[in-house]
């Protein structure tokens, strides 16, 4: 495909915006050149010389394919996986009746339309509208018919084909700069009884793409690539593909007869590159997805669409890369035991073919430490989830965070999408070690949290969502008494927990990058909110907000919302008056230093001490909950947090105010009011039907004696809004 970007300009189109004179010249040439049949004879004996072996030399043909077997090796491994389901067949019957042709041109359309959807949906977007539609046409400059339309009308017998169009917009009128691709459909392609294309049929490609690339030339928004073009022929089971290339600028306009014209230019100036003819569909009218023949459409309509609407979110090259996985994730099915909880270690080089050999279960490195459960990169991890079953994943890297083994990985059945894998501790170790207690929350009491918010319908985007969650099958045999018992073996019953998404937590990226701009931190703030809030339908509250528990996480499916900060690590959550939140002494609220409980308005507490870390507010380490608390009364009496929010964003202060007066309140926190606010300040949504205006803050030192709180009720809309005025 050529190297030029699709919003760039080509030698050719930069040729005609320089004048208009020639600009005219070539619409005029368009006009003239509408004869197939002159065309055919002024170009048939070239295409004789040069298509097909020579039967006499054996020198092979001048026109060379458009695709490499690599690239079509490489498309296969790709699509695995990927359902291409043609519903209408293809009529194989040799009579060209009226309505053989019919089901042959709803075949075809539907051939079509299951590939564009198959290739759209696979690398450019999953979700959204398809920004392509199929037409019939007649001859060049013809009008664009929809084919039932076309059959409606009785003009069946003349159609020549279906082009696959770029939508512009809400405009319903179809030009042929629109054309991404073309498709000619005939009675029969070959040439007699050879598998190569006729003469007739290779000019008649041709032609067309001549049409289209002077159409994308003369177009004064070039959405498409103008130095290219494929088109694809077909008849009711075989097909093949051509693309015409070249630099129109080297056409000659001044010529008398613009057949000999075009001519000298596609033997001179253009390439044209023609791919073999395979069969497409088989005796029952199905398509053979997977084969030679669709490999080459399927590519074809790739590039075509390349062109069209620049380069894919996902390469066939790293979707290829993922055929190694699936491999890999086969030969683990094929190895496991006849016991369906163990998995057998297979290993043959150091012994010979038929020698019993006694496995050491100490030479194991899963093993040899019984401390930990360490995972390294690239090894294979079976689960028995007791609702899904048995669930392959392969560590991709590996994290330290806290007192948790934590790991990024990927499932064997999915592997292109990075899921988070918690790694716990084995039951028998939870007494002794307080290390291995933190390890129960981030494992088993999370997964139970994340559960029950799935049971009570609580799904947002800005919550973890479990993927899976049970206990590791260990290597060599098991010998539990029952599924829910425990064997001898070091490792049996370690609980697995797997998380989606995937992100850098907001210590990390604030040691690394320095504060939060005002955007991300209103961003951040409204994300939070509108996860706490979620939580806080199901009645659960975090309990242990904190930089290391807030991720960052790229969406790169969405259309408006590049970046996602989302709370994790809700081992510590609180779902009844005796559970005890988690205590950190730089961001748990006061509530729950003092009395170990949380309050409604504690999660927000903490999300403001978050707010002011990752703005570069100054956080001095703390080493006593005594300590921690005259730091935060001594915070929130000088107002020193919330002048410090004010200079990155007065909503952000507004919000700190109204935290203020709730801390240590039995009142719950009016997520809907600050999340619509907040809205409106990253995005621009939510209501706004009023403009509320904050008045400046005082300048110069203030001693704080009160804060008094003032609530106002708007009847019309039901809102409520906190006033604060601070008397000196």
């Amino acid at each position: 495909i050529s190297t030029h970007s699709v919003s760039g300009v080509s030698s050719s189109s930069k040729y005609f915006q320089t004048s208009r004179r020639v600009y005219k010249g070539l619409k005029d040439f368009g006009r003239e050149f509408i004869d197939q049949e002159l065309f055919n004879q002024s170009l048939d004996d070239w295409i004789l010389e040069n298509y097909g072996v020579d039967q006499v030399t054996g020198e092979q043909p001048f026109l060379k394919p458009p695709f490499l077997t690599d690239e079509l090796r490489k498309l296969d491994l790709a699509l695995e996986g990927v359902l291409f389901q043609q519903l209408f067949r293809m009529p194989c019957s040799p009579l060209a009746s009226k309505s053989v042709k019919e089901d042959g041109y709803h075949a075809l359309e539907d051939f079509l339309h299951v590939i564009v959807n198959g290739l759209w949906r696979t690398f450019w977007r999953k979700s959204g509208p398809l920004p392509f539609s199929l037409c019939c046409f007649h001859h060049p400059g013809s009008k664009f018919y929809a084919v039932e339309k076309a059959i409606s009308r009785g003009r069946l017998e003349e159609l020549r084909g279906l082009a696959l169009i770029s939508k512009n917009g809400n405009n319903l009128k179809v030009h042929w700069n629109q054309v991404v691709e073309l498709v000619l459909f005939r009675q029969n392609i070959l040439s007699g009884n050879e598998l190569k294309l006729s003469v007739s049929t290779i000019c008649e490609a041709l032609f067309y793409g001549v049409h289209i690339l002077i159409s994308r030339c003369l177009s004064k928004s070039r959405t498409i690539s103008d130095d290219s073009v494929f088109i694809m022929v077909f008849d009711s089971k075989f097909g093949a593909v051509i693309k015409l290339g070249g630099d129109l600028s080297k056409l000659e306009l001044n010529t008398g007869d613009p057949y000999q014209s075009v001519a000298h230019w596609i033997k001179c100036h253009a390439e044209v590159l023609l791919s073999s003819v395979e069969t497409i569909w088989n005796r029952l009218g199905n398509a053979n997805w997977g084969d030679l023949g669709t490999l080459q459409v399927l590519l074809a309509a790739f590039y075509s669409i390349v062109q069209c609407n620049g380069p894919p979110r996902k390469s066939i090259s790293s979707l290829a890369s993922a055929h190694s996985l699936r491999l890999q994730k086969r030969r683990i099915e094929c190895r496991l035991a006849e016991n369906e909880n163990a998995k057998i270690p297979y290993q043959q080089d150091g012994y010979q073919h038929g020698e019993i050999v006694e496995l050491d279960h100490s030479d194991n490195p899963l093993v040899k430490n019984t401390s930990h459960l360490k995972l390294r990169q690239g090894e294979i991890l079976l689960l028995e989830d007791q609702q899904q079953g048995q669930k392959s994943f392969q560590i991709q890297e590996s994290f330290i965070g806290g007192n948790y083994f934590l790991y990024g990985a990927i499932s064997l059945d999915y592997p292109t999408q990075l899921l988070t894998l918690y790694v716990g501790a084995h039951p028998s170790r939870l007494e002794p070690s307080w290390e291995d207690m933190s390890l129960w929350y981030q494992v088993q009491r999370q997964t139970k949290v994340l559960n029950i918010l799935k049971h009570q319908g609580v799904s947002s985007k800005y919550l973890p969502e479990v993927i899976a969650s049970g206990r590791i099958l260990h290597p060599g045999p098991c010998k539990k008494q029952s599924p829910s018992g425990r064997c001898d073996h070091p490792w049996c019953g370690t609980p697995i927990l797997v998380t989606l998404p995937v992100g850098e937590p907001l210590s990390y990226i604030v040691a690394r990058d320095g504060p939060f701009s005002s955007d991300d931190a209103l961003r951040c703030c409204r994300d939070c909110l509108v996860a706490l809030r979620s939580a806080a339908t199901a009645s659960v509250q975090h309990g242990d907000i904190s930089p290391e528990n807030i991720i960052r996480v790229f969406n790169m499916q969405g259309t408006r919302h590049k970046v996602l900060y989302i709370p994790v690590s809700w081992g510590r959550a609180v779902l009844e008056d005796r559970d005890s939140p988690a205590i950190n002494l730089q961001f748990s609220s006061s509530h729950a230093l003092q009395h170990g409980k949380l309050c409604p308005a504690s999660d927000a507490e903490s999300l403001v001490y978050l707010l002011f870390f990752v703005t570069g507010g100054r956080m001095h380490p703390q080493d006593s909950i005594e300590s921690a608390l005259q730091w935060r009364e001594k915070s929130w009496a000088t107002r020193s947090i919330q002048q410090h929010l004010g200079e990155v964003s007065p909503l952000l202060k507004a919000f700190s105010d109204y935290v203020d007066s709730l801390c240590g309140t039995p009142y719950p926190v009016d997520y809907d009011i600050w999340v619509k606010r907040l809205n409106r300040a990253v995005d621009g949504s939510g209501s706004a039907d009023r403009d509320w205006k904050m008045w400046p803050s005082l300048q110069g030192p203030l001693e704080v004696v009160l804060n008094f709180h003032f609530m106002l009720e708007d009847r019309s809309s039901k809102e409520t809004f906190c006033f604060v005025f601070p008397l000196l």
